[in-house]
């Protein structure tokens, strides 16, 4: 299945056998059909698009993914869209605590 991030194959597999839910609200994706919000969407944790590793490339919901932009990890979480989810540096998936470790 081909995507329009220029994410190779073997890493995309990789990727979505990884993060079967939100990376960041932990919510179960749906199709796009029952949820467009909730419909799984590539993520770069950090926001650049060149950065195409295992460490930067997660799936998470349209919902977060819409509401962090292009805003820095550490500064999204602590935004109102996080605060009332529950999301913060200790309720994400490990691929998002590694980034917070790391200085996002």
């Amino acid at each position: 299945m081909a995507n329009n991030w220029n994410i190779p194959a073997w890493l995309e597999a990789e990727v979505r056998e990884r993060d079967k839910i939100c990376v960041y609200c932990n919510q179960e994706f749906l199709a796009p059909k029952e949820s467009a919000k909730q419909s799984a969407s590539w993520e770069h944790i950090i926001n650049d698009a060149k950065i195409i590793t295992r460490e930067n490339i997660a799936l998470c919901c349209r919902g977060c993914n819409a509401s962090k932009g292009q805003k820095q990890l550490s500064v999204w979480l602590q935004s109102k869209y996080c605060n009332e989810r529950g999301i913060s540096p200790e309720t994400v998936a490990p691929i998002i605590k590694q980034a917070i470790a790391n200085g996002q």
